[in-house]
């Protein structure tokens, strides 16, 4: 039986979710599936608009064996460390392979371009710096820095992540992509498949997507109020006498949060005031939640992954469990007084806030789900 690894977010679940779960069955029909999930809040600086018990129900129903959750200290931070963390996890838990949707769907390039960064690292992280300086989006920048003509797009920027954390750890876990349908910009089209983003979009403007995500999701999908997200954001700013200490409030842009922040009268209005060249719209949206949820630098320093947190399984999944439980090397018992733990309650609590879901009595319940 072959064990293979998947990261999602799934914000929402959608068809293509279900594409790629059906593709590693019909690759692998003798296989189990292990997801590290994401959250509460997202890699690219966003809210998720299912919480992360009912995505672990939907990750269940529609074919995965086990979830494991990747914590908030991880799953908010930049592709290297969201990928450093998720690859650890799946190798812990034994997987043979990772597989991941890619848009260029060419792993060879994929790989190529990891060997290069790692063998030219410190010249290439520069070149990226400067052309970051010159204003050239974060892909881009890269792909200039790499000296290559192949077009690498953000799911693919994601992809090389991986693939550098399990070359640079010698993980016996082997890379394998699934070719993406759909551009995950994309807010326009309306076929079967559409990214997540272009399903968010719909919904916030009350269009039906029925079409696009399975059944279930439909049960579980819910509107966040980002006019709420931002008056505690407001708050939270004006009232914090050092906004530098928080994770990703570098340069002296704490200085412009406070200058902006009464200027503007929305999240989107008060992002583009703060937007500049050194600073992505992800980027932005990372260091907001840090700072919402109150991640330290100091916090983040020495982070490492202290144990494995199971948020659900079916019975295929829980003999696996069983049967290398006492081969791992790190627990699958929380410990409730290590940061990741309580960062984990600090970010479901904000949550509840902002959601009709009382996501801070499911996280301190901290029983995983099961299907038969």
């Amino acid at each position: 039986m072959k064990i293979i690894g998947i990261i999602c977010e799934y914000n929402p679940f959608h068809n293509g979710h279900l594409y790629h779960l059906q593709k590693i069955k019909e690759l692998f029909p003798d296989s189990l599936i292990v997801l590290v999930l994401n959250g509460y809040f997202l890699q690219r600086g966003e809210l998720s608009i299912i919480s992360k018990e009912n995505k672990t129900k939907l990750a269940l129903e529609y074919g995965v064996d086990i979830v494991i959750e990747l914590p908030f200290v991880f799953g908010t931070q930049s592709a290297d460390i969201f990928a450093s963390a998720s690859i650890k996890i799946l190798e812990e838990l034994k997987c043979d392979y990772l597989v991941f949707g890619s848009e260029s769907n060419n792993l060879e390039s994929l790989q190529e371009m990891v060997n290069y960064t790692l063998s030219n690292s410190e010249n290439y992280n520069d070149e990226v710096k400067e052309y970051l300086k010159k204003g050239f989006n974060y892909p881009t920048a890269l792909t200039k820095a790499m000296k290559t003509a192949t077009k690498f797009k953000s799911n693919d920027l994601l992809g090389i992540s991986y693939i550098k954390s399990i070359t640079i750890n010698h993980y016996n876990i082997k890379p394998l992509t699934i070719k993406r349908t759909n551009d995950y910009l994309d807010i326009t089209s309306n076929d079967n498949i559409i990214s997540a983003t272009n399903v968010r979009n719909k919904y916030q403007n009350d269009e039906r997507i029925s079409s696009y995500v399975p059944s279930s999701t439909l049960k579980y999908i819910q509107k966040i109020s980002l006019d709420n997200y931002f008056s505690l954001l407001k708050y939270k700013i004006i009232t914090d006498h050092d906004l530098s200490i928080y994770l990703d409030v570098d340069e002296g842009i704490e200085n412009r949060l406070k200058k902006a922040i009464n200027k503007a009268s929305s999240l989107p209005e008060f992002i583009d005031l703060i937007k500049s060249k050194r600073y992505t719209y992800n980027k932005i949206r990372r260091m907001l939640i840090h700072i919402l949820i109150g991640y330290t630098k100091e916090d983040n320093k020495n982070l490492h992954l202290e144990y494995i947190k199971i948020l659900g399984f079916n019975s295929k999944g829980k003999r696996y469990l069983n049967q290398i439980k006492n081969k791992l090397n790190l627990p699958l018992t929380i410990n409730k007084k290590s940061i990741i733990y309580q960062y984990e309650i600090k970010a479901a609590f904000m949550y509840q806030l902002l959601s009709q879901e009382k996501t801070l009595d499911y996280e301190l319940t901290n029983k995983p789900q099961k299907k038969a």
